[in-house]
């Protein structure tokens, strides 16, 4: 009898992918190894990821996601890699570009959080504007720990986010806080165990992804603009006024009075 044929090979580490499948993009971490700590080349990956994703106005969801495949305890990552915080500062610089750049992106995004975060990498997921969490994981910022100030735009969404008293927890005690007491702050949209995760990311992204485009995409921006002190009305009327011209608030009308799903075609 010949001997069995062996196990396959994982699919090998490297920087991040992106997959777009019809109106939903995933950017997909994978250095599961190193629990997905980010590197300069990954971080140049990520902004070249998030500018193609804008650039394609089918995709209403972008998904932030990780492999964690082979690691004891699952971890989406353990944030910047402490080798490039050099004394110019250079490294801090250019993550923060990440999650500003997420904050920014035109879709609605998702962070499908399976497992612990550490660092950096909180904010990439505060970033979000959704996020769902994997039960039994941890989320440690250990900034002051490590004699860091933490760069302002990650102040701001720690702060508003997380309210400034859980915020001043987070980095005041450099302690890990499980997901589940985050939970009842609000942070998630759900806690899930691992064998309900894929199942309640798809239903989420799809949730999202049903929506008006247009309607969707404006009222992110305008919330994120509001959250970060830059409330600015007649922008707001502006967008307001643009919906209700469009076409999807037609169908959305229509739809309600047929009692049937629209069909959104964000125009």
């Amino acid at each position: 009898m010949p001997p069995p044929d062996p196990a396959p090979d994982p699919a090998p580490e490297g920087l991040p992918t992106l997959r777009i499948d019809g109106a939903v993009a995933t950017v997909c971490l994978r250095r599961p190894s190193r629990r997905n700590s980010l590197a300069d080349e990954d971080l140049q990956a990520l902004l070249a990821a998030i500018a193609a994703v804008d650039a394609e106005p089918q995709v209403r969801v972008l998904v932030l996601a990780a492999d964690t495949q082979g690691q004891p305890k699952p971890v989406f990552s353990a944030g910047y890699d402490l080798g490039g915080l050099g004394a110019d500062g250079a490294g801090p610089q250019l993550f923060e570009r990440i999650p500003d750049a997420l904050e920014a992106a035109r879709p609605v995004t998702v962070c499908a959080l399976n497992g612990s975060v550490f660092g950096g990498a909180t904010d990439l997921a505060l970033a979000c504007d959704l996020r769902l969490a994997l039960a039994g994981s941890v989320w440690r910022m250990p900034a002051c720990a490590l004699g860091l100030h933490y760069y302002p735009s990650g102040l701001r969404r720690y702060a508003a986010r997380f309210g400034i008293d859980l915020a001043k927890r987070a980095f005041l005690t450099a302690q890990p806080l499980p997901v589940e007491v985050l939970a009842a702050h609000g942070l998630f949209e759900a806690v899930v165990p691992g064998s309900d995760f894929d199942a309640a990311l798809d239903a989420l992204v799809q949730q999202a992804a049903a929506l008006a485009p247009l309607a969707a995409q404006a009222t992110k921006r305008s919330l994120n603009e509001i959250a970060a002190g830059r409330y600015d009305e007649p922008a707001l009327r502006a967008r307001e006024r643009l919906t209700q011209r469009s076409g999807d608030f037609a169908e959305g009308r229509a739809a309600f009075a047929e009692r049937r799903a629209p069909r959104f075609r964000g125009v």
